[in-house]
């Protein structure tokens, strides 16, 4: 049965407008969904913040489809891969994968958010040197838009355009992954760190752990809230740039004023990967619930002029965002990565759920955005034209006529993008 709460995304600020809700309990009723179907998406957690999900046919969720942790999660070891159901969430495959002794090699800062959800549309964790959770896939299992099974590994033609890929191609069941030994992750919070100073470091600032992250209210155009370092246990030992920064003895949370329980623990206390790398815990709503999401990538070398332009118009980002958050993500080859050809710099944006409010200082500043910004796929933004900043985009065109040739999976989403 699928509830009201269910036909809005998790913010609540999207009401799908399917004209049915399916929720299969197997696979193999997929195909003639499929084929019978006019319009067809698929949706996962319900993160994505815009109608990526949304249809005016049959939206499709494989949330009561029945999963046995111990046997539909296949590890091989020798071949360092795990293949699991795509629609899991990161949270529900961490332990199974660790009580094997594997893990992922980075995770987003969400545990909440389905696999499958999560790398077609490029979302990330943070890390000079770790791809977005995109990069992690080697093989992709789906029912195409004629309903027939298909399979795209690694190497193959095409899989760097099928991986990151809209929800346009198919309905994904499974996804392989790379995987490696299990670790452990200790992080500390510092506060503040001075913009001036974290520019003058800005590679020292950001390698400072495996994965770092800079949180801000823009409320001060010269100090930082906080710098998230996250470092594996064992691992390379890092000197810290001086930044003016100090360690809390507190467990805090990004967002002013909320208490920092739901948030993975800090302090730098060792912990499993999976219970270190997100920011936050599973069994809390994470961040802050009510709340609108933007986020922009733009080249490496185009963060300072970024970081300028935010702070020009820190007075009118300030009174409608809850928290900002600097990351970095290493470059890779899948065609609609924003991290596609180069090393990224991405500037999130948590707002107050006042949609309005949020889309005017958007617009402001997609005005000053760098020629290399691109936003993520799944966020809140207003411009249209993201497709013409990938060189790939004619062959994603392709490859979509090729796998739906119908346009069963085409919805108002991927018509903007001019994917229809």
């Amino acid at each position: 049965m699928t509830t009201d709460e269910q036909k809005r995304n998790w913010a609540g600020n999207v009401a799908y407008r399917a004209e049915r809700f399916a929720r299969p309990s197997t696979l193999d009723a997929l195909p003639d969904l499929i084929s019978g179907s006019e319009k067809v998406r698929v949706v996962g957690s319900r993160h994505s913040f815009n109608d990526l999900a949304d249809t005016e046919g049959v939206q499709v969720s494989l949330a009561d489809v029945p999963v046995d942790l111990d046997a539909d999660i296949e590890v091989d070891a020798a071949a360092g891969t795990a293949r699991l159901p795509a629609w899991l969430r990161y949270g529900d495959i961490a332990r199974p994968l660790t009580e094997r002794g594997f893990a992922l090699p980075s995770l987003a800062s969400l545990p909440h958010i389905s696999v499958a959800g999560a790398v077609a549309t490029g979302t990330h964790g943070s890390g000079d040197r770790l791809g977005s959770l995109a990069t992690q896939v080697v093989g992709i299992e789906l029912i195409d838009g004629r309903g027939e099974p298909r399979v795209i590994r690694r190497g193959e033609p095409d899989f760097d355009g099928a991986v990151v890929s809209l929800g346009a191609l198919g309905i994904v069941t499974h996804l392989t992954l790379a995987v490696e030994p299990a670790y452990e992750v200790a992080q500390t919070i510092y506060r503040g760190a001075r913009w001036d100073r974290v520019l003058e470091n800005f590679d020292r600032v950001t390698s400072a752990g495996d994965s770092v992250s800079l949180f801000t209210t823009w409320r001060s155009t010269e100090l930082i809230d906080q710098w998230w370092v996250k470092s594996r246990v064992g691992g390379e030992q890092r000197e810290l740039p001086e930044i003016g920064a100090v360690p809390s003895s507190v467990q805090l949370h990004p967002i002013p004023g909320i208490d920092g329980d739901p948030c993975t623990v800090q302090l730098g206390v060792p912990g499993p990967w999976y219970d270190r790398l997100p920011h936050f815990r599973l069994e809390f709503t994470p961040s802050a619930g009510d709340e609108i999401q933007t986020e922009y990538l733009v080249a490496r070398e185009d963060a300072p002029q970024m970081i300028a332009s935010l702070q020009n118009l820190a007075g009118r980002i300030a009174p409608v965002l809850q928290i900002a958050e600097v990351r970095t993500v290493a470059a890779d080859e899948l065609w609609l990565s924003a991290a596609s050809g180069r090393d990224v710099v991405a500037f999130h944006f948590t707002w107050h759920p006042d949609a309005a409010a949020a889309l005017a200082v958007i617009r402001e500043i997609e005005a000053v955005l760098p020629d290399s910004a691109r936003a993520h796929w799944g966020k809140v933004y207003d411009r249209s034209d993201w497709l013409s900043r990938y060189p790939r985009a004619d062959d994603f065109r392709r490859l979509r006529a090729s796998f739906d040739p119908d346009g069963r999976f085409v919805n108002d989403y991927l018509r903007r993008l001019g994917l229809d």
